[in-house]
Order: C-alpha cells, then sequence, then structure tokens
C-alpha cells in the first residue's frame, strides 16, 4: 500500500524532481554555512531548514520545495565525511589558498559537493555543474563559479577518475 507522500513524489515531472534537487544543494550549503557560523549540530539546522525553508514564502518569494532525502544525506555525509572532503579539497587548492583562507560560503559548498561526490552515485559532471550554478546564485557577478569549477573538477578526478 502507497501513501500519499509516494503517490505525490510520483506524480512530479522528472524537471520537478530536478528543481527540487538542485533546491536541496543550494539549501545544503546554506546550512552547512549555517552550522559553520553558528555552532549549531547538523539536526537542528536540519529540522530548521525541513520546517522553516522548505516551500516557505518570504517577502514574496516562494523557496522551492527541496528533495528532503537528498538534503539530509548531502548534510549528513557533509558533516560525517569532512575531514575526507577538506583534505580533498586542499589538495584541489593552490598552495597559497587553503581550505581556512577561503569564504565560508565556499567551504560550506565544497563540503556538500564532495560529499555528494565521494558518498553517492550522482556523476561527477553532474555535481559539478549543480554547484557551479550554486556559486553563481551566492556569487552573481564574481569570479567564484569558475574558481568552483576548477577546484571541483580536480576533486571529481580524484574521487572518481573512471568518470573521465
Amino acid at each position: 500500500m502507497s501513501t500519499g507522500h509516494e503517490e505525490e513524489r510520483k506524480s512530479l515531472s522528472n524537471n520537478q524532481k530536478r528543481k527540487m534537487k538542485s533546491a536541496s544543494r543550494l539549501y545544503a550549503v546554506q546550512a552547512l554555512y549555517q552550522m559553520e557560523v553558528s555552532d549549531q549540530i547538523a539536526d537542528q539546522v536540519i529540522l530548521e531548514f525541513l520546517d522553516h525553508r522548505f516551500g516557505a514564502v518570504v517577502e514574496d518569494v516562494e523557496w522551492l520545495e527541496g528533495d528532503t532525502k537528498l538534503f539530509k544525506q548531502l548534510v549528513k555525509e557533509a558533516v560525517n565525511w569532512q575531514a575526507k572532503v577538506d583534505q580533498m579539497t586542499d589538495r584541489a587548492l593552490v598552495a597559497k589558498w587553503p581550505l581556512g583562507r577561503i569564504d565560508s560560503t565556499l567551504r560550506a559548498l565544497f563540503r556538500a559537493a564532495g560529499a555528494e561526490l565521494t558518498q553517492s552515485e550522482t556523476p561527477p559532471k553532474v555535481v559539478i555543474t549543480e554547484y557551479v550554478d550554486v556559486a553563481r546564485a551566492f556569487f552573481p557577478e564574481g569570479k567564484e563559479p569558475k574558481f568552483v569549477n576548477a577546484v571541483l573538477d580536480h576533486m571529481a578526478r580524484e574521487a572518481k577518475p573512471e568518470a573521465f
């Protein structure tokens, strides 16, 4: 017997599912950033985002619903594998720019992307494209999206060399 939630998920178009996954990646980066600046734990931030961000209307702007499962997985995996992902990120950064010197939003992005690269079956090129889009959302006028693309390409080649 299927639940109403399962029926709802089945009826979503592939485009809507893709948008929900993209939103979840953006929310995961925001959640990881929030954890870093506020010393909240993963479970607190996850609950806050699920209760107050997914589908919320803020200043007449409706936030997209996210893919709850992907969001939780990204945040938890980023926390669980943070040391490994941070080391991989450091290797991908230029020696003059250790992870500790980069913007905390980018650090959160690299942690979410690194978790997805190392702990999921998502093709690396999809991960790179998605997180470059997230970087564009946070830094629409900056050079950060190109920087993110270069760093994630290096990380992806280390994490899944067989995909290239």
